[in-house]
């Protein structure tokens, strides 16, 4: 079986209006994703903090209502800015009962996937699977990333990111004590 040069195949997204970016976009896009990844593993949440607009948001719809909208529906994790800071703050202290000491993380992100908006707004998707260790116990968060990432020159921020996570619950988690 040959494959096609990736723009001459249609894919399943561009047949519902998803289409892609240019490939150096898109490389580009998978560079800042992983470079993301790698800030979180290493616990530089102040860093990755620096990954956001001022008015960027972190979001977590609830397992059973993931295309819930934040404005009306509950989430496990709505964060503006101002939240956003204390978050990373607590986790950086040992307030933070649930991660102190911190969990050791992995994280790998896939099939990158990208849109033009309006601007310099571009709508970002890609799988993830986060694994996290702790007192001998690993969890796994699998799911999806949707995020909305401005360009700022060369770079790119967050003005949204939302992790739906592909779980029908919590369990045996119970709950989310680090950055998806």
């Amino acid at each position: 079986m040959t494959l096609a040069h990736p723009t001459a195949v249609p894919t399943p997204h561009s047949a519902v209006g998803w289409s892609t970016v240019d490939d150096a976009t898109l490389r580009a896009l998978e560079r800042f994703l992983t470079e993301e990844a790698d800030l979180l593993d290493r616990w530089q949440l102040h860093e990755w903090l620096d990954l956001f607009t001022p008015d960027g948001r972190y979001l977590v719809p609830a397992t059973d209502l993931p295309e819930g909208d934040p404005e009306q529906d509950l989430f496990l994790i709505q964060d503006d800015r101002f939240l956003l800071e204390q978050r990373v703050n607590s986790l950086l202290t040992r307030s933070a009962h649930a991660e102190y000491p911190h969990s050791r993380t992995r994280r790998l992100v896939t099939n990158v996937r990208g849109r033009s908006t309006d601007g310099d707004r571009l709508l970002v998707r890609a799988n993830f699977a986060v694994f996290r260790m702790r007192s001998g116990v690993m969890d796994t968060y699998v799911g999806e990333y949707r995020h909305v990432v401005v360009r700022e020159g060369a770079m790119f921020r967050f003005a949204e990111r939302k992790a739906v996570v592909d779980l029908d619950a919590l369990r045996p988690h119970g709950k989310v004590s680090i950055v998806l």
